[in-house]
């Protein structure tokens, strides 16, 4: 193909798809991003409804504060309260007290499978060592 002819083509490609984008009502490659950050931050929203729901002010200041320091811990208690809440075993309000021990909890189940993913090195005895090498001299 001569450039002349690609150059066209590109050229009515590019009419294309601004002509989708204009139907569409934004500059391209801007919709999904949008959409994208409206979702996360509807999801936030919802989240957060859920939390104040749950969750008496004094634990929501704790779980305020820990998502300050680790927000994967914070995101991973909030998982689990929803997930309580959602089943039904909640019946009322977490308290600080109730939030400390389900903090333990996890904390002593991440001990577990930490200690579970150990990796022990054994050295064999008696075997070839880069030392005997000196004692031929």
């Amino acid at each position: 193909m001569a450039d002349a002819e690609l150059e066209e083509i590109r050229r009515a490609r590019l009419a294309q798809l601004q002509q989708q984008q204009g139907a569409r009502g934004g500059p391209a490659g801007q919709d999904g991003g949008d959409q994208a950050q409206q979702r996360q931050q509807a999801e936030a929203e919802r989240r957060a409804s859920i939390m104040t729901q749950i969750l008496d002010p004094a634990a929501a200041d704790r779980l305020g504060r820990i998502r300050l320091v680790k927000e994967s811990r914070a995101t991973d208690i909030e998982n689990r309260l929803i997930m309580l809440a959602q089943s039904g075993q909640l019946r009322q309000k977490v308290t600080e007290e109730q939030l400390k021990e389900l903090l333990g909890a996890v904390a002593e189940n991440q001990r577990k499978e930490e200690e579970e993913q150990k990796i022990v090195i054994s050295r064999r005895k008696g075997g070839w060592d880069d030392d005997d090498d000196l004692l031929d001299l």
